[in-house]
């Protein structure tokens, strides 16, 4: 079934205009094109937009967004990264809105809101005294001057790629595959790289990559982002097969 270029806007809340952008820069195709020039889409043309308009919500540009399609022809695996991605923003969501709730509620009660409850989902840096625990002041410090000096652009481009890679990895888990795999290992090496560009973190050291691992499985806010504690065992695994050959 196809639809109309009027019936995808009122859909989607996207217009027309963009909608035939979409289409002119390569974006988002139409499946057909009728007469008088009416585009009309179908489910395959859909789901690309949808994939599209949820890289949008990241906060990618087209030409950025062009490049991750190209490189993402699976529309159902790719679909598992924007899944876990939305997962986490509800999660986050999720969090403001108690806190905003409890505020409301607080101001209506004449009660004084607390400011350990106020704050709760509105940045990174309710983990800064676990970070500093773990790996130093100077580590968080670093991270958090990375984090803050990114464009709009750039944080949604590296968390993009970071719902990626926890796809990627839950569907290797799932797929059965060994950790010492060809496939685990270029997922190990893909990890690796990733932690690499994270500035205050030791990066491609052999403690800290299994470490970081066997946290993944100890910590079930982590393994979380693998699939849980069986996804997250099976990155530990194959993370210490790379940093034994290759760290």
């Amino acid at each position: 079934m196809e639809r109309t270029i009027q019936e995808v806007a009122r859909l989607t809340g996207v217009t027309s205009r963009t909608l035939r952008h979409y289409d002119d820069v390569g974006l988002v195709r139409p499946s057909s094109v009728g007469a008088g020039g009416i585009r009309r889409y179908d489910a395959d043309a859909l789901v690309r937009l949808q994939r599209v308009l949820l890289l949008r919500e990241l906060g990618l540009g087209l030409p950025a967004i062009a490049r991750v399609l190209e490189g993402q022809t699976d529309d159902a695996h790719a679909l598992l990264a924007h899944r876990e991605w939305l997962r986490q923003e509800q999660d986050r969501l999720a969090r403001q809105l108690a806190s905003v709730e409890a505020t409301i509620e607080a101001l209506e009660g004449g009660e004084e809101p607390m400011a350990e409850n106020m704050f709760d989902g509105f940045d990174h840096t309710q983990y800064k005294d676990e970070v500093e625990q773990r790996w130093g002041r100077d580590a968080y410090a670093k991270s958090d001057a990375w984090w803050r000096g990114m464009s709009d652009a750039e944080r949604g481009d590296w968390q993009a790629r970071s719902a990626q890679l926890g796809a990627d990895w839950i569907a290797a888990a799932e797929s059965g595959i060994a950790p010492e795999s060809d496939e685990a290992q270029e997922l190990a090496r893909r990890h690796v790289e990733w932690l690499a560009g994270i500035p205050g973190t030791p990066g491609a050291d052999r403690e800290y990559v299994v470490g970081l691992g066997e946290l993944y499985v100890a910590d079930p806010r982590f393994g979380a982002n693998y699939g849980g504690e069986q996804g997250a065992a099976f990155v530990r695994d194959a993370l210490r097969v790379y940093a034994d050959a290759h760290l």
